[in-house]
């Protein structure tokens, strides 16, 4: 998820104008009394935004110091659990009614399916039973279910004895099983769940979570303006004359917008943003305290906060060969399943005037983009990239 995670741990990255912790926890509401959670990178930073209590729910924290795998974090959990629990990811969105249909019968897991199925856990299935799970194979079928990560169980399941798994790591996938060698595992599918593993898969899920959003205006609009559909503006925000918006949008408070700026269906502003006269933004995530100054394009594309984009930029969205957008992670080329995405810039950047942005490309945190740059691939953290002019 880098470079969006550089300042903050991915439950803390928000969906339109709440984290995905906070999202999966009012989920949880009226279904369980207490939560504990497994916490590492930037840990504090959880700590302080969900506190002890979130609603009516009592929340408890664990450390897990090193990260050893999700079968790790759930031990470092099983000493305050009494008997049956609930297990769920932290860093994917789970609706409500899902975690009510697994928690009917015990014990059962979550299964769904996803466009790339050799990254997940595959699971066969008989029946209303769970059969087997094979961690990312190869050549799984397209319609494969596979495993969201969200268990209903007892603490008996760590009775088991498991070991490290070839990644080095404790997989509770092997608590998993073991336990269907043991016994019966029930299963039910959705099509609900959203797993967030790579920015793009950030940028679907708060496309889909804004089309929830009801139409509602706290801020002020100034005339000449056009609102179309469910848009969401929040109070101390003003829409100056001249600008055209296209619902479902969500924009925050104290944001600027305009005038004479159009903004698209499936985008969502932070708080305190100026967007500027002219400037077009088309399904995209743009973060607080973020500039858009006048003339400028923003095409399917993550910003992160504060940044500044200098007048007359660019970010392209789609390739000439109609393929689809691949971007590097972890030194691969990973094929993101999308023909239109933009460029995904981390905090802090600054990106000089009359810049074109080619689809796909990760800016890093605090890097310097200089005015009239041609920019293609990863710019790294912190680097400051001088166009012809300097």
């Amino acid at each position: 998820m880098q470079p969006l995670t550089f300042e903050r741990p991915k439950p803390l990255l928000r969906i339109v104008d709440k984290t995905i912790l906070e999202h999966n926890l009012d989920q949880l509401q009226g279904v369980v009394k207490e939560v504990i959670i497994v916490i590492g990178y930037r840990g504090e930073m959880i700590k302080q935004r969900i506190g002890d209590k979130y609603g009516k729910i009592r929340v408890r924290y664990v450390v897990q110091e090193d990260q050893l795998g999700t079968g790790d974090a759930a031990q470092k959990a099983a000493q305050l659990i009494d008997d049956k629990f609930i297990l769920l990811n932290g860093d994917d969105l789970y609706l409500k009614e899902d975690i009510k249909a697994t928690i009917k019968k015990h014990p059962s897991i979550l299964l769904g399916r996803v466009k790339n199925p050799s990254s997940f856990g595959v699971v066969e299935c008989y029946d209303n039973f769970v059969k087997n799970i094979t961690e990312k194979p190869e050549n799984p079928p397209a319609e494969a279910l596979v495993n969201t990560g969200l268990y209903f169980l007892d603490k008996s399941i760590f009775s088991f004895a498991i070991g490290k798994s070839p990644r080095g790591e404790v997989e509770f996938t092997d608590y998993i099983k073991a336990l269907i060698t043991q016994e019966r595992l029930y299963f039910k599918t959705t099509s609900n769940w959203i797993p967030i593993s790579y920015p793009w898969n950030f940028l679907e899920a708060n496309r889909l979570m804004v089309g929830k959003e009801s139409k509602s205006i706290k801020g002020n609009i100034e005339k000449n303006c056009v609102i179309i559909g469910n848009v969401r503006i929040e109070k101390g925000a003003l829409i100056k004359s001249g600008t055209r918006i296209e619902g479902p949008v969500y924009i925050g408070e104290d944001t600027i917008i305009g005038p004479n700026a159009f903004i698209r269906e499936k985008t969502i502003i932070g708080r305190d943003c100026r967007v500027g006269a002219g400037v077009e933004v088309k399904a995209s995530v743009i973060g607080d305290k973020t500039n858009l100054p006048h003339l400028t394009y923003i095409g399917d594309s993550v910003i992160g906060d504060r940044v500044n984009i200098g007048g007359g930029t660019i970010l392209a969205n789609f390739r000439f060969d109609k393929k689809n957008i691949k971007v590097n992670v972890k030194g691969e080329r990973v094929d993101t399943g999308f023909n239109k995405l933009g460029a995904i810039i981390g905090d802090g950047v600054s990106v000089g005037i009359n810049c074109s942005i080619m689809p796909g490309t990760v800016i890093g945190n605090d890097s310097i983009i200089g005015p009239g740059s041609i920019v293609k691939g990863d710019v790294e953290k912190e680097v400051i990239l001088r166009s012809q002019f300097n």
